[in-house]
């Protein structure tokens, strides 16, 4: 029997989950990323790290989730060049032409790089707070267009099989 002065719970499966914003930080900081996730998966933590940095104004705390999210879009350079798993080809694809939403049709690698580039000036800390603020939403955006453009469909399934949007056969690489 515990005493009223007792730290500790007697029944842990009914406290409440800690909802501070510091829990937040501290769940992804713990959450990793690595080569054992698939491209959305990385793509879906970077976005979390992204929309985490703009309510962060702690710098100890921004300096980490600019870490997180470059080592994230580092993951990503890697996962970009690897072939699809069937199980994303499979998300990728639309039964009808009809079903494809308006598509960005912009370079992957190419945005993954711009995104990394403001994340080195962001870490760099150089800048006013205003223009960190822009440079913020900056990045939030392209982090956003990069997963809306990855996201989209690519792949029509035609009587013959599968084929990209352009007609072509389905290639092993996105």
């Amino acid at each position: 029997m515990a005493n009223a002065d007792s730290n500790t719970n007697a029944r842990p499966e009914f406290t409440l989950p800690d909802h501070t914003l510091g829990s937040t930080l501290t769940a992804l900081m713990t959450t990793p990323l690595g080569a054992k996730h698939d491209l959305f998966q990385v793509l879906e933590g970077c976005q979390r790290y992204a929309d985490e940095l703009i309510e962060t104004h702690d710098i100890t705390a921004r300096m980490a989730l600019c870490g997180r999210l470059l080592a994230g879009m580092e993951v990503m350079r890697g996962l970009l060049d690897a072939p699809l798993p069937a199980y994303l080809i499979a998300r990728l694809t639309v039964e009808d032409a009809q079903e494809l939403p308006g598509l960005i049709a912009c370079d992957s690698e190419t945005l993954r790089e711009y995104c990394a580039a403001l994340i080195l000036i962001l870490l760099n800390h150089q800048e006013s707070p205003e223009q960190e603020k822009m440079l913020t939403g900056v990045l939030y955006e392209l982090i956003d267009i990069l997963a809306r453009d990855l996201k989209a469909p690519r792949f029509l399934r035609t009587p013959t099989g599968l084929v990209t949007l352009e007609g072509e056969p389905l290639p092993q690489v996105h």
